[in-house]
């Protein structure tokens, strides 16, 4: 077996995708051969040495399509180290450190399946353009006119990137 890392997500609006696409090319950077998928695209996980797994957070939880993926390569995924992530407004609200709990409890029906070696949480972005049910662009409007969120990227990417070079030696070793 080779050294080559997957790096997959599922995302809504695209933001997840930039999460994936910056821990891949992090990883790459360290000499790492990095695959960054979108999780629909990912049929056979025998080709890679470790797995890193991110979803977009919707209603307090992982995409379907996310929590599908594990299920599908649950047992691939046992077999090699594995690590997950999440993209959640929640961690760009003022105060965002006081819910880092409560969001890592979002992780919970992961670790149920399959034990990361290390979590990620990051901050997502907000543009309500890109929000696709008309009720959760209402309700994000009137959160943004009540102060609970800001439009724009809110993503860590220093943060996204140290969590990623601590991947390295988790996946690998």
């Amino acid at each position: 077996m080779n050294n080559k890392i997957l790096v997959t997500y599922a995302t809504r609006t695209g933001f997840t995708a930039g999460v994936a696409e910056a821990i891949g090319k992090t990883l790459a950077e360290s000499g790492v051969e990095v695959d960054v998928l979108p999780m629909q695209a990912v049929t056979d996980l025998s080709s890679y040495r470790a797995v890193v797994a991110g979803s977009a957070i919707r209603d307090k939880k992982w995409l379907p399509e996310a929590m599908q993926f594990i299920r599908t390569h649950q047992a691939g995924l046992a077999q090699k180290p594995f690590a997950a992530f999440l993209v959640c407004m929640t961690l760009a609200m003022p105060g965002a450190e006081k819910y880092r709990h409560f969001v890592a409890d979002f992780m919970q029906p992961v670790r149920l399946l399959v034990k990361p070696v290390s979590e990620g949480l990051f901050a997502g972005a907000l543009d309500i353009k890109k929000v696709t049910s008309f009720r959760d662009r209402l309700l994000f409007r009137v959160s943004v006119l009540f102060g609970v969120w800001t439009e724009g990227d809110h993503r860590d990417w220093d943060a996204i990137r140290t969590w990623a070079e601590s991947l390295r030696l988790l996946l690998l070793s």
